[in-house]
């Protein structure tokens, strides 16, 4: 298993730890920022998997698959939490969670049809709000409410936006083939 898949594997290791520190006083008062430090090293894979992998050579299929999943996993754990928090409201969070199906879907009839779907400017914006929103939501910080809540809608703007682009883009994804 190459360095790339190793990071991928972590972030995935790192969620159940996450969740922990952040539903439970395990941590005892250091328990939210011990889930941040967590939050934020997952997130930081994910940065680095893909740039080894592509300034290496490192792609694999298990990377092509794993990274986006693992990505998925780790956003939607947080975001669960946060509503289990009541930090963020169960709209928003379904909202931002079907927009991942969505594109999951149209991802998978297009690697049906032998296309892959890259991700957009918006989707990767889309994901920098989200990680920035929860980083923010996890910390909890009073005097920063205000700035959490507009990176909280803009990463709700971003997520409606990054969807319709590529609804969009790949409409003809969903085009029926005969």
């Amino acid at each position: 298993m190459n360095l790339p898949n190793k990071l991928t594997v972590a972030r995935v290791i790192m969620i159940p730890f996450f969740v922990v520190f952040l539903l439970t006083p395990l941590g005892g008062a250091a328990s939210n920022w011990i889930a941040l430090g967590l939050f934020i090293a997952a997130s930081l894979t994910d940065l680095w998997d893909g740039k080894i992998a592509r300034k290496y050579g490192l792609v694999t299929n298990f990377g092509k698959f794993m990274d986006p999943l693992a990505d998925k996993l780790l956003v939607c754990a947080a975001l669960i939490c946060l509503v289990a928090l009541e930090r963020i409201p169960a709209w928003m969070v379904i909202l931002i969670i079907s927009r991942e199906f969505i594109i999951s879907g149209f991802r998978l009839i297009a690697s049906d049809n032998g296309r892959v779907i890259a991700a957009s400017y918006w989707g990767k914006f889309k994901t920098t709000f989200q990680m920035v929103m929860v980083c923010l939501m996890i910390a909890d910080i009073k005097a920063l409410s205000v700035l959490t809540d507009v990176v909280m809608w803009a990463a709700l703007i971003l997520t409606v936006v990054s969807l319709a682009d590529y609804i969009v883009k790949n409409r003809d994804v969903l085009a029926e083939q005969h």
